[in-house]
């Protein structure tokens, strides 16, 4: 069976934008999900530009638990290394009582170095990390009490008040690597992937490595994966077209970011075209946005492709309107995940 998400990205294209007016948004639209019946939503985490600004995604996961009923809620993701170790792994304890089986913890080692940089924190060393941080998972949430005896970080004898007691949340985890999809696989994490602009062919090559990766750890095929989509149902070619363009330019940015091409104005991200990046054209046969039949039988060729359990539908880009996305929400869940489940058995 295949669960549904939503994924706020919570950026904004027009300078002056203010963050509450994302903030109020992104709560409407969860609310929105939550009583439509999606199984899912996730909140990024992104520093000093307009690309997110959401730079806690704890703190959104525990103002929707209290906004919401019925929803999973987790960070997608929480960049591991630019924390205090010890620090998040007390607020993590905090937001799973605060959400009690509604939380769904989303972990990662960081790709952007201009984030990096910004933190004082070296991306070089960010895997290594992320290793560190599960070990100390373990060893604070695995008793009473604890030390630890890291390479970055060493606690004397010390006990988490906020141990989850009730056993650690389901732990989904994000990278395009070997070395990640491994440790997802001896950790018994679920992995995400995106497929970017990219069409079903991408997510079953990403879906082949995994597995590869799973092979060498001693395990079968057959394990939970998310996979995040961008999505909108829309009512006319114009408005495909200009979903698209927006679709794109998130794109462009967050190519910027990785590749450390950013070009900034202020806060603000200059868009710039990406050498080799999808067309239009390509987007616009790739993606599953246009009319419902468009985007149930794309979703439909994506899950079959990847075999993703959970798909994480990006609605809201860096200049959708409200309207698409509160429209695609109630067809999602009206029409389209009702197709899917009937055709991904």
């Amino acid at each position: 069976m295949v669960s549904i998400g939503l994924f706020s990205l919570m950026g904004f294209r027009d300078r002056g934008t203010p963050v509450a007016e994302v903030v109020r948004e992104t709560v409407a639209l969860v609310r929105q999900a939550d009583e439509a019946g999606f199984d899912a939503a996730w909140f990024p985490e992104h520093h000093f530009s307009n690309y997110s600004i959401c730079p806690s995604p704890l703190l959104m996961v525990s103002h929707c638990a209290g906004a919401t009923l019925r929803i999973k809620l987790g960070p997608a993701v929480v960049v591991v290394p630019l924390y205090n170790p010890v620090r998040l792994l007390a607020e993590i304890g905090l937001v799973a009582a605060l959400c009690g089986d509604r939380f769904q913890l989303g972990i990662g080692s960081g790709y952007q170095p201009f984030e990096f940089s910004r933190y004082g924190a070296d991306l070089a060393e960010s895997k290594d990390r992320l290793d560190e941080f599960l070990a100390l998972m373990d060893r604070g949430f695995g008793g009473e009490s604890f030390t630890f005896d890291g390479r970055f970080t060493k606690v004397p004898t010390a006990s988490f008040s906020t141990r989850p007691t009730q056993g650690l949340p389901p732990i989904w985890i994000a990278g395009d690597s070997e070395a990640t999809h491994r440790l997802a696989a001896r950790r018994g994490f679920t992995p995400f992937i995106t497929g970017r602009g990219q069409g079903p062919s991408y997510l079953a090559e990403q879906r082949t490595r995994i597995e590869a990766s799973y092979a060498k750890e001693g395990h079968a095929s057959a394990f939970r994966l998310g996979v995040l989509r961008f999505c909108c149902v829309t009512e006319s070619r114009a408005e495909t077209e200009a979903y698209l363009i927006a679709a794109r330019h998130q794109l462009r940015l967050a190519s910027a970011l990785r590749n450390q091409k950013q070009d900034m104005d202020g806060g603000m991200l200059i868009e710039r075209p990406v050498d080799g990046e999808v067309t239009l054209e390509a987007m616009a046969q790739n993606l599953p946005v246009g009319d419902t039949e468009t985007v149930t039988t794309r979703l439909i060729a994506d899950l079959k492709a990847s075999r993703a359990s959970h798909v994480m539908l990006n609605i809201p880009t860096l200049g959708s309107t409200m309207t698409q996305v509160q429209r695609t929400i109630d067809v999602v869940a009206r029409v389209i995940q009702p197709a899917l489940q009937q055709a991904i058995q």
